[in-house]
């Protein structure tokens, strides 16, 4: 006597097999694409390089190879749309190698050459009463951090009030409007422009010959407070309304709920992009040449007489390398390295606060 369990019959293995069908076509191995670059370099090196063409001429032929090489492989064994997805990989690889280029050329350039005087010499003597060779960069180095702070005091405080106004409290009226539009215009004025603004502010107050540290800060200041203001009025925009609502209905004041809650929120971004912004500034070299001239001691007062920065003294240091020649251009490669090291630990800092001032959650 046989008894039903009311299950339906499973198909036997056989006939799953029968019906099975792959979920993927065969792909390629994981080293193929650096196997067809290696082969589209070595066609490349083998058809130009007898001729006596360039290095570059070679790359693009490579470059070229390898992107029909690959698409031609991958059709053949994986089909027409991996074939386009590697191409369109190898595309964004070579336009990535393309922009590392002029980079890699000038930190190459400017670390080989600047290596000459990067000794003790030039970061402890300045130029005064030194002819020719030796001297160094110490006065450029305190001017550029000096100016640069002061510009930074300057910046700070306008331009995180103006993007609290922007974003607090001025919301869609006309002078938020006006105040948006003039912000992304100075954001976008020549450097030059700056200095030619301050110089003649400043001639009309003390005369057309003055020149002191303070008339850089300035300069600085105004191609900095448009990157400020952007920078934290974006940063405010990102803080979540319910904060503000649920300060308000604590019965907090608008201004404490500012302070306490949408700026100690948002101080990650604020000081990153102000931090960024002073490594921008910092290498401006057209306004502190209108503004601040050129000395060859240490001056470390801002309002009385010229100070040296690091982007001028390179600059003279360049076109007016005195006798010997090759000592004041060693000079100016050495403060060339120096200001891009500066600006690179700017850029580290900011990315420093960034991720030990942020949120816990956003880490």
């Amino acid at each position: 006597m046989t008894t039903t369990t009311g299950r339906s019959p499973q198909p036997s293995r056989d006939a799953l097999a029968a019906v099975e069908q792959p979920l993927s076509k065969a792909g390629l191995p994981r080293w193929t694409p650096w196997a067809v670059l290696v082969l589209s370099i070595a066609i490349a090196a083998a058809v130009l390089v007898p001729g006596g063409t360039s290095p570059a001429a070679v790359a693009v032929l490579a470059a070229l190879l390898n992107l029909v090489l690959i698409g031609l492989v991958s059709r053949v064994r994986e089909g027409g749309r991996k074939a386009t997805d590697r191409v369109v990989t190898a595309l964004v690889t070579t336009a990535f190698l393309i922009a590392m280029v002029p980079l890699v050329s000038v930190v190459w350039t400017v670390v080989s050459r600047g290596a000459a005087r990067f000794d003790a010499q030039f970061f402890t003597w300045s130029m005064q009463g030194v002819v020719g060779e030796g001297g160094g960069g110490l006065h450029a180095i305190w001017g550029t951090i000096i100016v640069t702070l002061l510009a930074t005091l300057i910046s700070v405080p306008i331009g995180l009030m103006t993007a609290v106004y922007l974003v607090e409290y001025g919301a869609r009226s006309a002078l938020a409007r006006a105040i948006t539009f003039l912000v992304d215009v100075m954001t976008g004025i020549p450097s030059i422009v700056a200095g030619l603004f301050v110089v003649a502010l400043f001639a009309l107050i003390a005369g057309p010959q003055l020149r002191i540290g303070l008339m850089g800060a300035i300069a600085l200041s105004v191609l900095m407070i448009p990157v400020v203001v952007r920078s934290t009025e974006e940063m405010l925009k990102l803080v979540p309304n319910d904060l503000r609502e649920a300060a308000y209905a604590l019965g907090v004041p608008k201004w404490r709920t500012i302070v306490k809650v949408v700026l100690r929120t948002s101080v990650s971004g604020i000081a990153t992009g102000v931090t960024l912004a002073v490594a921008r500034v910092a290498g401006e070299t057209a306004p502190l040449l209108l503004t601040l001239g050129l000395t060859v001691g240490t001056n470390f007062d801002p309002f009385e007489g010229r100070m040296a920065t690091l982007p001028v003294f390179a600059y003279y240091s360049y076109t007016q390398p005195g006798v010997p020649a090759q000592a004041g251009v060693d000079r100016a490669w050495t403060a060339a390295l120096v200001l891009i090291m500066l600006v690179m630990a700017l850029n580290l800092v900011a990315r420093l606060i960034s991720r030990y001032f942020s949120p816990k959650g956003t880490r």
